[in-house]
């Protein structure tokens, strides 16, 4: 497993190494999240005129459907619907666009690395080095992933012996393992950008 992340003392970088496999599951949750914020009609069509786009307020203006999106794009004014659709309609678009952008570089990072495109036969280690700007959006990416992984699961605040309880087989007891890797990896980026 990896040992998380890590400043560098001389050039002040953060570090973190990770197996072929741990890289790829990044990958792979990283493009799962952009696949998912890609696939409503909140996002800007591509092509549009930057201006334009910046200046487009046609958003949506309802809660999406999807329990992850949902956590992720909650109701701002939870009391006034009429205040919430206008919040969401001005600020959506964007905001799917943000995340998508973030899980992006976490893809593009781990590639820039020599994560190659396929797992292969030869076992790799996976060294990433992030300056402070792009460590910053890989935190905000990982607050990202673990608030869609636990929606997925029905994470809740104080069931930890529900999941340890679980056999080791039960595929929801690996993906809570993934869950809490991804809580780990957060703690360690957080303590190495202190």
């Amino acid at each position: 497993m990896s040992s998380g992340f890590v400043r560098h003392r001389r050039s002040k970088r953060i570090h973190a190494t990770f197996s072929d496999f741990e890289a790829d599951l990044l990958r792979s949750l990283a493009s799962q999240l952009v696949e998912l914020l890609h696939n409503e009609s909140a996002m800007p069509s591509a092509g549009t005129d930057p201006l334009e786009a910046m200046l487009d307020f046609s958003g949506p203006t309802t809660e999406p459907e999807d329990p992850v999106l949902k956590r992720l794009f909650p109701s701002a004014y939870r009391d006034d619907d009429e205040a919430a659709a206008e919040f969401r309609r001005f600020t959506e678009g964007s905001l799917r666009d943000g995340k998508a952008r973030a899980a992006a570089t976490i893809i593009d990072t781990l590639e820039e690395a020599g994560l190659p495109p396929e797992p292969g036969e030869e076992e790799l280690t996976i060294d990433v080095e992030l300056d402070e700007e792009t460590a910053q959006v890989w935190l905000r990416s990982f607050t990202d992933l673990r608030l869609a992984l636990g929606t997925r699961l029905g994470v809740e605040e104080g069931d930890e012996e529900k999941w340890y309880a679980l056999p080791e087989e039960d595929p929801r007891a690996q993906a809570h393992h993934v869950y809490e890797w991804l809580g780990y990896l957060q703690e360690t980026l957080i303590l190495s950008l202190a």
